[in-house]
This record gives C-alpha cells, structure tokens and sequence, in this order.
C-alpha cells in the first residue's frame, strides 16, 4: 500500500519533508515521487501527494549536539 499525504494549506515542499520524515533534506525524495506536482511552490488544502520511503542521512562529520 502506498502512503500518501494531503496537504494542509500553504505547505511547501520543505515543509512537508519536515513533517514527514523530520528533515527538510527529504524534499527531494517527495519531488522525485511527485514529478507531476513539481511546479508547485505553495500548496493549496487537499492535494494527495505519494510518499515514499525515505531515511534521514547521519552526518558523522558533524559534532553531536548538530546530528
């Protein structure tokens, strides 16, 4: 079954990446999902958007108060 999301209002893409998977870096992942969606800046309520399987990168490189 795939997940899919609908959109609240003036959510972006960032925004939902943010709510989704707790990064802003999961955008890109919704936007390869989505294609057909992809002009849209600022969405409008109601849009369904598939959701795909997305895990957040660890930077090791990063001190651990940033990680």
């Amino acid at each position: 079954m795939t997940k899919t999301y609908t959109t609240v209002q003036g959510d972006t893409w960032d925004l939902i990446a943010y709510k989704l998977y707790g990064a802003e870096t999961g955008a890109a992942a919704l936007l390869d999902a989505n294609p057909d969606l992809s002009s849209i800046v600022v969405f409008p309520a109601g849009m369904e958007l598939s959701v795909p399987e997305y895990t957040k990168p660890t930077a090791d490189r990063l001190p651990p108060w940033r990680r």
